[in-house]
């Protein structure tokens, strides 16, 4: 057990109205109080209580601050915790910091905090890495989501399959080591149902990783269209700010400009890309090429055409182009112009946004990413991802030795197999290596 007790800035850095320093350890009470003062000592402080005074360090005020007392085991660390709150900046917090490295805390690593948490069995590693999933979502889909994985309901589907494998394991091992002995032994049958039963489990869960990773990383979305149809009008009005130069003339945007949009609630990495059209200006080739290559590259395409010029052959084109892709057209500029009609287009303005809602409602259904319940799941980690396959796999391979007619043994090896992946998710059989890697990635104070 590690006995410091750590501090850290818990706020970013910069200019703010105020900063939070985390202090955790078994002295991190009668740390804090040696440099507090006020109306009382912290170390007679209730717990989960508050208090204002002043940091002092060499008989000088350092900053007015707020304290927050918080006494194991009902903390985040489930050790002794306090936050100190100080006015914001680059000054007041690192005074502060300083004095308690004085006083004797030492500076936390990254993501100590939620390690602390995790070693001393207040979460598990599925909740843990959560907490950055949170910290990093784009989205409120992408948010809710991270929340109903820290709230542990990934972990309780994780532990309920693998309690099913464990019970299993334990019924094959006994008959296996008593062959001759009269017990009541599980029949093949039962052996391979409940192997199978297992199997669409977790292949339930492993399916939800595309969704998954689309709310993490967002769908990477490319613009495309004839020059001045209103692609970067477009990427504009997304955006809520001018990422794009906007003019009359065609062929302005040369190059792939990319935005990280929410559109109410879904995450799109959006490309805005140089108008496709037969060209003899050397950049502006280059350009189009870039364009051509992104419409394989991308998950979603938004094909722009113009209301009121009509379809023109270069539009034929990329319809052909990108029939067999997932796209969407959308007829720009129907707010001075009814337009044309196309079977599934979606008219939209770019410039006062109608159609725009129709337009998120689409892509929610094509990628199945509508509101995520409470306790819904959906693997957004690769690490956890990885281990569900890999238990899979050792599943199936143990549900072909029981159809084969083969002996238990082989079968047990990998149901054994697949517990032992099972129990990497939640951090019961992961390395050293790897739990100091997932934390490595965290920032300083969390």
């Amino acid at each position: 057990m590690d006995n410091r007790t750590i501090a850290a800035i818990s706020t970013p850095q910069g200019v703010g109205g105020i900063a939070v320093i985390r202090i955790s350890g078994e002295k991190a009470i009668e740390i804090a109080d040696s440099v507090f003062k006020g109306k009382i000592r912290l170390c007679n402080a209730q717990s989960h209580s508050v208090h204002y005074g002043k940091i002092i360090k060499d008989d000088k005020v350092i900053d007015e601050v707020l304290v927050t007392v918080m006494r194991a085991p009902k903390t985040f660390t489930r050790e002794d915790v306090v936050e100190i709150s100080t006015h914001g900046g680059y000054v007041a917090s690192r005074l502060v910091l300083g004095a308690l490295f004085a006083a004797g805390a030492v500076p936390a690593q990254a993501g100590e905090f939620t390690k602390r948490a995790f070693m001393n069995g207040r979460i598990d590693l599925v909740q843990a890495e959560a907490v950055i999933d949170i910290i990093n979502a784009k989205t409120d889909l992408a948010q809710k989501n991270a929340l109903s994985q820290a709230g542990g309901h990934l972990s309780k589907r994780i532990e309920e399959i693998r309690e099913k494998l464990v019970s299993l394991a334990a019924a094959m091992q006994v008959s296996i080591d008593y062959p001759d002995e009269d017990l009541e032994d599980m029949t093949l049958e039962e052996i391979s149902d409940i192997l199978k039963e297992v199997f669409v489990k977790l292949n339930g869960l492993s399916d939800t990783a595309t969704r998954g990773r689309l709310l993490k990383n967002g769908i990477k979305t490319v613009i495309i269209g004839r020059p001045n149809v209103g692609k970067s009008s477009l990427l504009n009005y997304l955006a809520m700010e001018e990422r794009a130069i906007v003019t009359d003339i065609a062929g302005t945007t040369r190059d792939v400009i990319e935005e990280s949009v929410d559109l109410d609630g879904v995450p799109l990495r959006l490309l805005d890309t140089a108008g496709i059209r037969a060209t003899d200006d050397v950049v502006e080739k280059i350009g189009v090429e870039r364009s051509l290559r992104y419409i394989d590259e991308a998950e979603l395409v938004l094909l722009v055409l113009d209301a009121r010029e009509g379809i023109t052959d270069d539009d034929r084109d990329l319809l052909g182009r990108t029939e067999d892709s997932n796209r969407i057209v959308l007829i720009n500029k129907t707010d001075d112009s009814d337009g044309f009609d196309m079977e599934g287009a979606i008219k939209i303005s770019a410039l006062t946004g109608l159609g725009i809602p129709e337009l998120s409602a689409r892509i929610k259904e094509m990628y199945k990413l509508g509101s995520i319940g409470e306790a819904e799941v959906t693997i957004t980690n690769e690490r956890q991802l990885s281990a569900i396959l890999r238990a899979k796999e050792a599943v199936r391979r143990a549900i072909d030795v029981i159809s084969n007619g083969l002996a238990q043994d082989f079968a047990a090896l990998d149901v054994n197999e697949a517990i032992d992946a099972l129990g990497e998710i939640d951090g019961r059989t992961v390395s050293e290596d790897i739990v100091a890697g997932i934390f490595s990635s965290f920032c300083v104070g969390k």
